[in-house]
C-alpha cells in the first residue's frame, strides 16, 4: 500500500547532527497519521509521499524545516522563589510566550536564585538528518481522521 493522505505510517528513525553526531534513535517505531495533520515535519511527509513499506531515506534539514530557528525571545530568567519546591535542570514547565500561547519551557540552568528557562526546542537552530525506514502502512480509520491521529499500538490513547 502506498502513503497516501489519511494513510497510518510506522517508521524507524535516526536523528543526527549535521556532522552526523547521533541525537535521538526509536527505540520503538513511531507512528502517525499522513496528509497534513501536523503528526510530523512537513518535510518528512514529503519525503514519504506516494512510498511503501521497506522505503529508507535520508533527510538533511535546515533548522527552518525543523525544528526552528532559535527565538531569543523565549530565553526567560525568573526568580526561583516563583517555583515550586523541586525545580530541577532538564524539567519541563508549561507557561505562555509573548502572544499568551501556551509554551513548553526547559529549565536550562538554576543559578544562585535565578531560574533560566527556555522556550525553544532542544534541537532549534540545529540542521538536523533523520534516517528513516517505512515499516508499515495502513488505512486510517474514521475516527483517527476525526481525531487528526493515530489511536492503538504506538499511537495515542485517550
Amino acid at each position: 500500500m502506498q502513503i497516501t493522505k489519511d494513510s497510518v505510517v510506522t517508521l524507524s528513525y535516526k536523528v543526527s547532527d549535521a556532522n552526523g553526531k547521533l541525537i535521538e534513535q526509536s527505540q520503538n517505531p513511531m507512528t502517525y497519521l499522513h496528509g497534513g495533520y501536523e503528526n510530523t515535519l512537513p518535510k518528512i511527509e514529503e519525503a514519504l509521499d506516494g512510498k511503501t513499506v521497506g522505503y529508507a531515506t535520508t533527510l538533511s534539514l535546515a533548522p527552518e524545516d525543523a525544528f526552528g530557528v532559535r527565538d531569543e525571545a523565549l530565553v526567560r530568567t525568573i526568580p526561583k522563589s516563583e517555583f515550586p519546591p523541586g525545580v530541577k535542570v532538564g524539567g519541563q514547565l508549561q507557561g505562555t510566550n509573548d502572544e499568551g500561547q501556551p509554551q513548553i519551557f526547559y529549565v536550562k540552568k538554576i543559578k544562585g536564585n535565578e531560574v533560566h528557562l527556555d522556550g525553544n526546542h532542544p534541537w532549534a537552530g540545529m540542521s538536523l538528518r533523520f534516517a528513516l525506514k517505512v515499516t508499515g502502512v495502513r488505512a486510517a480509520s474514521a475516527e483517527e481522521i476525526a481525531h487528526r491521529h493515530v489511536h492503538g499500538e504506538h499511537g495515542h490513547h485517550h
